[in-house]
């Protein structure tokens, strides 16, 4: 299940807070999707990445396999992946770890990326995000 052929692009600690479990005492699955939001705007922002109401990246298409549940207290690592490069698009890959089951992904998320400019109409990928592939 880890990605053996390529390193994360970016990783990112997530603790998990008390109010993310649900009535069956475990994250709620759409959590997952909340954080992996979170890690691709660190992912943009660490790597210095502009986004203005000019041009942004908005999310098209998002999917979650769940393969253990998550409890509170535990730290969450989400290593992040590039794929699929294309003139506006791309895919991000998540691995989602627990600290306290460490070794096998609790989970793995997708994202399709476009960027967009101020019509919301696709444009080029900037210059800065093309280089990461």
């Amino acid at each position: 299940m880890a990605r053996d052929d390529q390193d994360p692009i970016f990783s990112y600690d997530i603790p998990v807070r008390w109010g993310d479990m649900d009535a069956f005492g475990h994250v709620n699955n759409t959590l997952y999707l909340r954080y992996c939001e979170e890690v691709r705007f660190q992912l943009l922002t660490a790597k210095g990445i502009q986004i203005s109401p000019a041009s942004y990246p908005v999310v098209v298409t998002v999917g979650c396999t769940f393969y253990a549940p998550v409890f509170h207290p535990d730290t969450l690592r989400i290593d992040c992946y590039l794929s699929e490069p294309g003139r506006s698009s791309f895919l991000i890959e998540f691995d989602i770890f627990s600290e306290k089951a460490p070794g096998k992904p609790v989970a793995r998320a997708h994202s399709k990326v476009v960027w967009v400019d101020a019509e919301g109409k696709s444009q080029a990928l900037p210059d800065a995000v093309r280089a990461w592939f």
